[in-house]
């Protein structure tokens, strides 16, 4: 059974483990196949973050990242800001499963909408993101100054 828990700092060790499980999306994103511990920090735990961060759980067994921003303040709209299942547990159906029950809790939060950025050159988050019911709305350059394609899927 899949459930989210929210992330801990005494958790980065695990944090760390998913995020660098991913080399390709590192390397698409970072330019580099791993992340630091403290990089991770400040991502997750900054004072100044806003978003909102949870481990993906498989029975009692971390398999992933969500990160979600309520409102981003740019454009009024929800965003998921990360989707990761870590890499030995690709390709079995659980990011399918997690991101719908993610769907359910944000329809029990009243949230009718949700956004997300895709970098150009990821071709499988493309494929997944539509299959999902997302429809692409533009390109943008994101906050760390990467193109990526934006995608939304509203809720009625």
């Amino acid at each position: 059974m899949i459930t989210f828990e929210k992330i801990t700092q005494d958790l980065i060790e695990v944090i760390e483990e998913i995020t660098n499980s991913n080399q390709s999306y590192n390397l698409m994103e970072n330019g580099r196949l791993t992340r630091t511990k403290e990089e991770l920090m400040n991502e997750y735990f900054d004072s100044s973050t806003q978003t909102e961060t949870y481990f993906i759980k498989l029975d009692d067994t971390y398999i992933g990242l969500v990160d979600f921003l309520k409102l981003n303040p740019k454009d009024g709209f929800p965003w998921l800001g990360l989707l990761m299942i870590h890499n030995d547990y690709q390709g079995y159906g659980f990011g399918t499963n997690a991101f719908l029950l993610f769907e359910e809790l944000l329809l029990k939060r009243s949230i009718h909408g949700l956004r997300l950025g895709v970098l150009l050159s990821n071709q499988q988050a493309k494929t997944f993101w539509q299959s999902q019911g997302f429809t692409f709305v533009e390109n943008r350059t994101n906050t760390d100054g990467i193109e990526v394609e934006v995608y939304e899927k509203l809720y009625s």
